[in-house]
């Protein structure tokens, strides 16, 4: 377990990145930056990523000058497409249809800033699904677990039947790479 040094802010009230934050710092503040998440055009879903993430780490750096900010945000890329939060059930399907019988990429920015320090990374996944059957695709979707979720799935909840292959970090699936987070908050004054 690490402890920060220096008071340490989520930017982000992702109930999933601060479960996954709490299993390698024990205190920290939890701070969601209000920020506009629209890609921009021509942008790759990997830049958009890492272009949020920085947005919401300095939006919240602002507020606090004397703490580390980490700010993060997670796409789901499928033939260079980025599928986002599904904006409806119907959306929800059409995007777990695509990702059927698929290998995808999921890909979390994480921003570190402290000071005038920055550090801005990305961490990258290959999962594979299974072909899905249609009505496992309306059950999975009726339960509601999609709506919130980059490419409408949960790997750790009702989707997990679905990954045959995870190639890389299952947190950074998940939304949060903890390996490579860890590594890098050491150069932040945060001890073991």
């Amino acid at each position: 377990m690490l402890r920060p040094t220096v008071p340490v802010v989520l930017a982000s009230a992702s109930p999933r990145r601060i479960e996954l934050l709490k299993g390698i710092i024990d205190e920290f503040a939890v701070c969601p930056a209000d920020i506009d998440e629209t890609p921009e055009p021509g942008e790759t879903p990997r830049d958009t990523a890492r272009r949020l993430a920085a947005a919401k780490a300095h939006a919240v750096a602002r507020n606090h000058p004397n703490a580390l900010v980490i700010g993060a945000d997670t796409v789901v890329e499928l033939n260079g497409e980025s599928l986002a939060k599904p904006i409806d059930a119907q959306d929800a399907v059409r995007m777990l249809e695509e990702l059927s019988g698929n290998t995808h990429r999921v890909v979390t920015a994480v921003c570190l800033v402290a000071g005038l320090k920055e550090d801005l990374f990305d961490v990258s996944t290959e999962v594979t699904f299974r072909n899905l059957s249609d009505e496992e695709i309306q059950a999975y979707v009726a339960s509601g677990e999609p709506m919130d979720k980059a490419g409408a799935y949960a790997i750790q909840g009702g989707a997990q039947p679905f990954a045959v292959n995870v190639k890389g970090s299952l947190s950074n699936v998940i939304g949060f790479p903890v390996e490579e987070v860890s590594l890098r908050l050491s150069g932040y004054r945060v001890r073991v």
